[in-house]
């Protein structure tokens, strides 16, 4: 027997579509003189309708940005005179991520030797994600604290609670749909 995982106008993914959609309709699949549904479909409005194993719920899941800096690693392929138009003539930036020296963002020589302003105004946008990560994440909150906020006020906050929604969901791993398949079965 079957039973509905997912629900009307819930937000999935759709794996073999590889894209994100809202299920449209449940449907059931009945047999005579069985009290339970043998199948049930989903019609998710993407032109024929999914079994529960081709589809993964939203799962959201805390960011820990952590303290991001910039350093600058030495341009071991140029000379000083090759890169003197650089900013930083050279070097280039590295996003460290993690505690250690190591973990992070890196850019390729080539890239950076196109554009170093470019890159550069990117680096130092990277390293302040987590710093506007806590922003969107206070704005966002102002809505459920205060009802009366100018409109205004309120779609901004509106706004970074879609960004927010968009840099915590992933779809279900593989292993959570197997683990949900073998309950479903049982």
């Amino acid at each position: 027997m079957a039973k509905a995982i997912y629900h009307k106008h819930q937000r999935v993914y759709v794996h073999p579509v590889g894209t994100w959609a809202s299920i449209e309709q449940v449907k059931p699949q009945w047999v005579k003189d069985v009290e339970e549904p043998v199948r049930v479909y989903y019609d998710c409005g993407l032109g024929r309708d999914f079994v529960t194993k081709e589809l993964s719920a939203e799962q959201n899941e805390s960011v820990e940005a952590g303290h991001w800096r910039v350093l600058r690693a030495k341009n071991k392929w140029q000379s000083m005179e090759e890169c003197a138009r650089h900013p930083f003539p050279g070097t280039f930036p590295v996003i460290v991520t993690d505690a250690m020296e190591w973990g992070g963002w890196r850019v390729p020589a080539a890239e950076y030797d196109r554009d170093p302003a470019r890159i550069e105004a990117q680096a130092r946008l990277l390293v302040q994600t987590p710093s506007l990560l806590e922003l969107a994440n206070k704005l966002s909150a102002l809505t459920d604290d205060n009802t009366g906020l100018p409109s205004e006020v309120a779609e901004l906050a509106r706004q970074a609670a879609e960004i927010l929604k968009q840099v915590t969901t992933r779809p279900a791993a593989d292993g959570d749909e197997k683990n949900r398949d073998s309950a479903q079965a049982a």
